[in-house]
């Protein structure tokens, strides 16, 4: 009846996971190493093949490219340009190369030209003769006031690279998050399997007291109704196993996502590698030191205001009026062309330009919207940085309460197996009755998954203290 029992009981349980699901999940080979999984492994697993790890890094080689494009603006740009009169009173023909330099520390730019003409043109483009090997110049603008310390160009550098820290930031964020949940995954699945080896003793308690109860009725001693309570016990254990399992394997699919071989794919761990008690779950040590500006999340708030500050200043800017110096030194060379001589002597020309807008509504406008913007960013600075000591705060006090609760938790379990052993002993020299030495055992049993659970909770506070405090030591993002 037993056996029947057991076998019916076994066959309604939920299914079990297939083979073939295991092999859609991992069809790789699974990593070299052997023994109990630690937390350490699954980190560095984690750290090197999370697909969002790998995309935050992505991102920052965008943001890396969107830079390199933002530098394009102070690229030296050759150009050419050639024409021809074809037909006509007037046969004149022109080509002019000209390679232009932008400042990186102001708004202008420096410039030289080669100009070259044969043929005749008409007297409104007398300019465009040149000594017959050709005229050289070059030249340069600076700005005095508008441009002169800041400009669009370097202001979308400097962004650019604003957006590179912040994507790093990004990247560090991201890597933080998947770490937590990689340790909160181990954790369930060390936690699971704890749990799945506690029932399992306490089902193997029931089967070796079996043959004693049999032969005692076969004997007379006891009624044959305790074969029957017996079986009712076992049948009880053994779905507290079935359930046990079903949670274990699926907290090694979800562990899976984060455990990976060489080639990037998901592992799942085998039973064989469950550590053999809760001293796995303390595998978290956290710093001690906190730097709010390790935070990701608060430095790029305090890059999302260096980008406003560049935005600031260049409202500022252009409220100023335009005032640009220029100048140039031209020189024809060679036999004396169609234009005549008045080519051939050394030309030195400078010049001034000054432009402003009138009512200048729209650098009014920007300035405005971006002061506005920074007393935004400003306010939501020191609520965050509020926010993030709170947090860290809250997490230290329930790591202090885990501590004590695993204390009395492990007191308890103590005692609880004191009292089961006591009571199994009495049992057997027929002093007490098989309810109560039930009861004992199965009192241990939770004590012990009331203690596994404790200990679970301090790790899990550990690792929330970790992310909390950005430790990237503790979650294994670090180099070893």
């Amino acid at each position: 009846m037993r056996t029947v029992i057991s076998v019916v009981l076994l066959a309604s349980a939920p299914p079990a996971f297939t083979a073939e699901a295991q092999d859609a999940v991992s069809n790789a080979s699974a990593p070299a190493s052997s023994g109990a999984l630690t937390l350490q492994e699954v980190l560095q697993s984690s750290a090197r093949a999370a697909p969002d790890i790998i995309a935050a890094l992505a991102r920052n080689r965008q943001a890396e490219a969107r830079a390199l494009t933002a530098q394009g603006a102070f690229d030296t740009v050759f150009a050419l340009e050639g024409r021809s009169r074809v037909q006509g009173y007037y046969d004149g023909t022109e080509i002019a190369s000209k390679a232009e330099q932008p400042l990186s520390d102001n708004g202008g730019y420096l410039y030289g030209q080669y100009r070259a003409s044969r043929g005749d043109f008409p007297v409104y483009e007398d300019k465009s003769y040149t000594n017959r090997l050709g005229e050289l110049k070059v030249g340069a603008l600076y700005s005095l006031l508008r441009d002169r310390l800041v400009d669009a160009r370097r202001s979308e550098f400097r962004m650019a690279s604003n957006d590179i820290d912040i994507a790093r930031f990004e990247a560090k964020a991201t890597g933080i998050g998947v770490q937590a949940r990689a340790v909160e995954a181990y954790l369930k699945w060390v936690g699971a399997g704890l749990k799945l080896k506690a029932y399992e003793a306490l089902l193997a308690l029931a089967d070796g007291r079996t043959n004693g109860i049999e032969r005692q009725v076969q004997l007379g001693a006891k009624p044959e109704i305790l074969l029957t309570e017996n079986d009712v016990n076992l049948v009880r254990r053994q779905a507290y196993v079935v359930e046990a399992r079903q949670d274990f394997r699926a907290a090694a699919v979800k562990l899976s996502l984060f455990y990976r071989n060489t080639e990037g794919a998901p592992i799942i761990v085998d039973e064989t590698r469950l550590p053999s008690d809760v001293t796995a779950l303390d595998g978290i040590r956290t710093g001690a030191a906190f730097n709010l500006e390790g935070r990701p999340d608060f430095a790029i708030m305090l890059e999302e205001i260096d980008k406003a500050t560049v935005k600031l200043a260049l409202a500022r800017n252009d409220m100023l009026p335009r005032l640009d110096v220029g100048g140039e030194i031209a020189k024809d060379v060679g036999p004396t062309g169609l234009g005549g001589r008045s080519r051939t002597p050394l030309e030195m020309i400078v010049g001034v330009t000054f432009k402003i807008p009138l009512q200048n509504r729209k650098a009014k406008g920007k300035l405005a919207e971006t002061q506005a913007k920074i007393d935004e960013l400003t306010v939501k600075q020191r609520f965050l940085a509020e926010k993030i000591r709170a947090e860290v705060t809250a997490i230290g006090l329930e790591v202090e309460a885990a501590n004590q609760l695993v204390v009395t938790s492990g007191k308890e379990w103590a005692l609880a197996q004191r009292l089961a052993a006591a009571e199994r002993r009495r049992f057997e020299l027929g002093s007490s009755d098989f309810f109560l030495v039930n009861q004992r055992e199965e009192s241990a049993t939770n004590a012990e998954i009331k203690l596994i659970e404790a200990q679970a909770r301090i790790a899990a506070a550990k690792a929330e203290l970790a992310a909390a405090t950005a430790d990237e030591d503790a979650l294994g993002l670090t180099p070893s």
